[in-house]
């Protein structure tokens, strides 16, 4: 009998089909390892993390790179040299495998690009190999912090001409922003109303400019921020992916000694718990890189009671939605969810994120017989041996393929 179940399993292909990738979606860190020795750079490397900020001197970077490498960690490095003593600082460093970049600024105003340029420029004269990393701010940022109190000295009148004018000024080859959704106020989690806003404003230059964009998941407690859960880690994560983000970010990996900040992944040299969390959740995506490395986005829409940002998010059309042949019905309960499409060669793949990060979310969905779903691991099953009807756990993704 036990024979007879495997042979039907196998026979009707539920386990041999695998996810293909030619890659990983990066995973990188803020926040490193203060010890920097390659036992700790190797506990960050199980973590599911493959690149680190790394705040040094350029006479203490190579054996800093040289225990990166031996764990499998490369590092983005942050010095003031770079800045002093340019040509010196990025010889000393560009030819060691474990380089990943060059960390030039976090979260600049505008006022701030020109001289940002100019230092990209001087960098890339010297190393055309290796990318600058200039972190940018979220649209929660004030029109002070944004460089914008001074209209007719900088232009600019929105957050989106920010990053346009980022784009315009500063010759980046990737943009990386950070935004943090998940808040606690009176006792009460919620998340931020512009934060599907600000994936909009980010996806549409990142498209328009042929630029990737990298986006931020909070993994540390700090103010109003609480400890991360996993339905929140995933919440954030998935949505970026679902608007197309091609490398993933935390902040911070330690956070020990800043400001009030607790419960980071390690915290004075000990793991808490929010690092078998990201753990968790690291090496789901990572399986799930098929789906999202190199995809292009077709559209991101909402569903729900409500339309996060309604001015410029669209709702989704739930009978017969548009751009997706094969789906006959998309309805969700409760608050909602995110349905993306991504596309990649003549492959489809639909991603559906609960945006509740605290309740699970009922989905409905129809499709004909061309439609496969793809589980955590990768496998890849024929939609129709599950019920039309399921529930999604809080802050988690469903995807299927055609």
């Amino acid at each position: 009998m036990i024979a007879m179940l495997f042979a039907c399993i196998s026979l009707n292909g539920f386990s041999q089909e695998k996810l293909k990738s030619d890659g990983e979606i990066p995973v990188i860190t803020y926040g490193g390892v203060p010890e920097g020795t390659v036992e700790r750079y190797r506990e960050m490397k199980e973590a599911g993390i493959d690149i680190c900020w790394a705040w040094t001197s350029i006479a203490d970077a190579p054996k800093a790179l040289d225990n990166a490498h031996k764990a499998g960690v490369k590092l983005l490095l942050s010095s003031g040299e770079l800045k002093t003593d340019v040509e010196n600082a990025v010889k000393s460093v560009m030819n060691h495998p474990a380089l990943a970049g060059y960390v030039l600024a976090d979260e600049p105003p505008t006022g701030e690009f020109k001289s940002l340029s100019e230092w990209v420029k001087k960098i890339q004269a010297v190393d055309s190999k290796h990318f600058c990393y200039i972190n940018l701010l979220p649209n929660y940022a004030t029109f002070h912090q944004l460089g914008m109190g001074d209209k007719e000295l900088y232009g600019v009148p929105s957050y989106r001409e920010y990053l346009e004018v980022f784009v315009r000024e500063v010759p980046v080859t990737v943009l990386s922003f950070d935004h943090y959704p998940v808040i606690e106020e009176e006792g009460a989690l919620r998340l931020r109303e512009q934060w599907y806003a600000n994936l909009e404003d980010i996806r549409s230059v990142s498209q328009k400019h042929g630029l990737p964009f990298w986006a931020y998941t909070l993994s540390v407690a700090h103010r109003i921020y609480p400890v991360p859960t996993v339905a929140e880690l995933r919440l954030q994560m998935y949505s970026n992916l679902a608007y197309g983000a091609q490398a993933l970010q935390y902040f911070a990996y330690s956070g020990a000694g800043y400001e009030d900040y607790h419960h980071s992944p390690v915290s004075y040299g000990k793991r808490t718990e929010v690092y078998d969390r990201i753990k968790l959740v690291n090496h789901e995506i990572k399986a799930l890189s098929g789906v999202f490395l190199n995809s292009k986005v077709a559209g991101v829409w909402h569903t729900g009671k409500f339309t996060p940002s309604p001015w410029v998010t669209a709702r989704l059309q739930e009978e017969n939605p548009p751009a997706m042949p094969p789906v006959k019905l998309l309805h969700t309960e409760g608050e909602g969810a995110v349905v993306s499409l991504l596309e990649k060669g003549n492959s489809h793949f639909l991603v559906i994120v609960n945006r509740d990060f605290q309740q699970p979310m009922k989905l409905t969905l129809a499709v004909d017989d061309s439609v496969k779903k793809i589980l955590k691991d990768g496998t890849v099953v024929p939609a129709n041996i599950y019920a039309s009807t399921m529930e999604v756990e809080p802050g988690d993704a469903v995807i299927y393929t055609w």
